[in-house]
């Protein structure tokens, strides 16, 4: 019985085990965030391509605050560059984005004439029944509404995640291990194996 009731608790945790992680992921997996260099002018819209992002999952900005900021935007203002109105302001040069809830979400650098030079993030984010919700409601001039849920900066706590877009494979990987330990553990108890 003892066996058994060992097994199940193996198993419980490995299936719930990919659920449990969230990540803080560096954007774009650079020094800074700034302009895009020539020698990869679409980093920031190939980055979060390769990537799976998760609620309690979280963006780090880094960069010189003297020199640059991050803003979150409506899709307007991302497709069109306007920096007027941002739905959240982060300027202390070590901005954490928490992912709260599914969506689209859209960034830019709040230094003018940086978006235009392809200095912006748009990240989709889906619901556990793989769905994308459509964005929140915005009032006048872009800012959100009273009901809509606020994106706080927080520092600290997440884990780092992975770099490559190997992410994902990872995580299968150290489950099917985990599993495969708990099933020679369990065999050696049950005496099996």
């Amino acid at each position: 019985m003892a066996v058994k009731l060992l097994c199940f608790m193996i198993l419980f945790f490995v299936l719930i085990q990919e659920n449990a992680f969230a990540y803080q992921y560096q954007v774009g997996n650079l020094q800074a965030w700034n302009i895009p260099t020539s020698a990869d002018p679409k980093v920031y819209t190939n980055w979060p391509k390769k990537l799976n992002f998760k609620i309690g999952d979280s963006l780090l900005f880094l960069y010189p605050p003297s020199q640059d900021s991050v803003i979150q935007v409506t899709k307007e203002s991302y497709n069109t560059c306007n920096l007027k109105d941002p739905i959240l302001y982060m300027n202390d040069g070590n901005s954490l984005f928490n992912i709260t809830s599914p969506g689209v979400f859209y960034f830019t650098s709040g230094v003018s004439g940086h978006c235009e030079k392809s200095q912006k993030l748009q990240i989709s984010v889906y619901a556990s029944d793989g769905s994308l919700p459509m964005p929140p409601a915005y009032g006048p001039g872009g800012a959100l509404a009273d009901s809509a849920p606020s994106y706080p900066t927080v520092f600290g706590g997440i884990p780092s995640g992975p770099s490559t877009s190997s992410s994902s494979f990872n995580i299968k990987t150290s489950i099917l291990i985990t599993a495969v330990i708990g099933v020679l553990i369990c065999g050696l108890v049950g005496g099996k194996i």
